[in-house]
């Protein structure tokens, strides 16, 4: 995140209205969790509090349930399964009317994959790591009351997406895999070994033979290097 935030003295949006939204952050990172914290958690004078953290998917749901924050703080890129996944799981508490719990991600990652796969899962919003202090503050009181907030140019992203006669068709085959399979089918196809994706999903050898079990069942092929080139055909790769 920017360095440049807002100043010690200078109060946040929620500090200057006399409101408080309470924020969890999800990031795997504890660095950055500390900076965001240091930033913008200092209630007094911005107005938000941090009721918890999470550096994992397992983490995060954990969290998320038992605080029942208003707004979540969420990277796209976890252990465990990814945003997507926490947004999947946390489904039922975004839908709560009287309750909400709303999500802005937060991510160094300005790729239009990720941005349109969060907001499809729910997401209220989009923000790269480089925001300000200042402008981070003002993004959580408005995903918390209801609005969408987005860095100027991953608005495009999304109004492309969901506003284009050309937008791509949805993938029924993809539909049917689990965002973890989801992810293990990328690095299978990318060429990496059962070692090699367990040690970087943080799973053991035995669930990602079961994962690549279970693609390979629901898309009908017979093996990795069908599933390669179903994945390269795809441009998943």
């Amino acid at each position: 995140m920017s360095s440049d935030g807002a100043q010690q003295g200078e109060p946040g949006i929620g500090a200057a209205e006399g409101r408080t939204v309470r924020v969890v952050l999800v990031d795997d990172h504890r660095m950055f969790r500390a900076g965001v914290q240091a930033e913008i958690g200092e209630t007094e004078r911005t107005g938000v509090e941090v009721v918890g953290e999470a550096a994992d998917v397992d983490q995060a749901v954990t969290v998320i349930t038992a605080t029942r924050p208003e707004v979540v703080l969420l990277d796209v890129h976890l252990p465990g399964g990814g945003g997507v996944e926490v947004l999947r799981r946390c489904a039922a508490m975004m839908a709560d009317a009287d309750r909400p719990v709303r999500f802005l991600a937060l991510s160094v990652s300005d790729a239009a994959e990720d941005v349109i796969g969060v907001i499809r899962g729910g997401a209220r919003g989009y923000v790269t790591k480089t925001i300000t202090g200042t402008d981070l503050v003002n993004a959580v009181f408005r995903v918390a009351d209801g609005d969408a907030v987005f860095s100027p140019r991953l608005a495009g992203f999304v109004l492309d997406a969901f506003a284009s006669t050309d937008a791509p068709p949805v993938d029924e085959d993809m539909d049917r895999l689990t965002q973890r399979e989801r992810e293990v089918l990328r690095l299978i196809a990318r060429g990496y070994a059962y070692k090699e994706i367990a040690k970087q999903l943080f799973i053991s050898v035995k669930t990602v033979e079961s994962h690549v079990s279970a693609v390979l069942r629901k898309l009908q092929l017979s093996n990795r290097h069908e599933l390669t080139r179903w994945a390269t055909a795809r441009r998943l790769v």
